[in-house]
């Protein structure tokens, strides 16, 4: 059931930061499994050629990290420190992955670095998902690919208003359940190739994107929500962003002490 707002719930970063704090140790033991599935048909959908360079965008504990063939050159970044102390653990020397902390919302990387830019399980949990996914396409070469793993709102009417109605809930742990895969595109500047369920049970989505020539787009939370709302976000968003400007570095030389709950 799609509509006019991408979702009806705000996220609070800090929520969603000491949520991975706290669980980033068993994450893998309480959504590895579950969720893997999904992140193989991911990884094949990115039909990946050797030398590309590839951007995972929220690679958390690195569940992806072993699934890369190591003819690409891949790059990935979370806002967790904690979740990426894991990842760092899990990857290990060898592996031609370079870990970033950095906030999705705000790239640093030039327009058009990557050939692929993946985000798995990351449209739910970040504050504004069209500045995110906004972002992603910056950095995307033309003609690369863009895909996105994520449960989406359901066109079936019964599910749709029940994910409408506990997104407030699930917002106080974290993640929205509602989030409008349509007007997230559409607002992104963005148009799925193509859409697959994955996972059992098949509540996420697959969705692959193609990188055209750049257009403009506005961040639903501008589009959807009254002026003063907006105008809160905006300043939420910067201050996250002013948290996390000077923390773009390879999490190897973050310091075990500053891994911890952040904000």
């Amino acid at each position: 059931m799609a509509g006019t707002v991408l979702s009806v719930a705000a996220l609070d970063h800090r929520v969603v930061d000491r949520c991975y704090a706290t669980f980033a140790s068993v994450y893998d033991r309480v959504c590895g499994d579950v969720l893997q599935a999904g992140r193989h048909e991911a990884i094949r959908e990115l039909n990946l050629e050797g030398g590309e360079d590839v951007l995972e965008v929220g690679i958390g504990t690195g569940l992806t990290a072993s699934l890369y063939p190591g003819t690409c050159r891949v790059t990935g970044i979370d806002a967790s420190a904690a979740m990426l102390r894991e990842a760092a653990s899990h990857i290990g020397p060898g592996r031609n992955i370079e870990l970033m902390r950095m906030d999705a919302h705000h790239l640093t990387f030039p327009s058009e670095s990557f050939d692929v830019v993946y985000a798995a399980y990351v449209m739910s949990v970040v504050a504004d998902p069209v500045v995110a996914l906004r972002e992603m396409r910056r950095v995307c070469r033309a003609g690369g690919r863009i895909v996105l793993l994520n449960h989406f709102l359901s066109h079936a009417p019964l599910a749709s208003r029940f994910e409408r109605l506990i997104s407030p809930l699930t917002a106080r742990i974290g993640f929205r359940s509602d989030v409008d895969l349509h007007l997230l595109l559409e607002h992104a500047g963005l148009h799925a190739v193509s859409i697959r369920k994955v996972n059992r049970p098949r509540i996420w989505s697959l969705v692959r994107c193609q990188r055209e020539a750049s257009h403009g787009g506005k961040s639903l939370v501008a589009a959807c929500h009254p002026q003063g709302d907006a105008d809160d976000h905006a300043q939420h968003g910067e201050k996250e962003r002013k948290e996390l400007e000077d923390e773009h570095r390879p999490v190897s030389s973050l310091h075990v002490g500053h891994c911890g709950q952040e904000g």
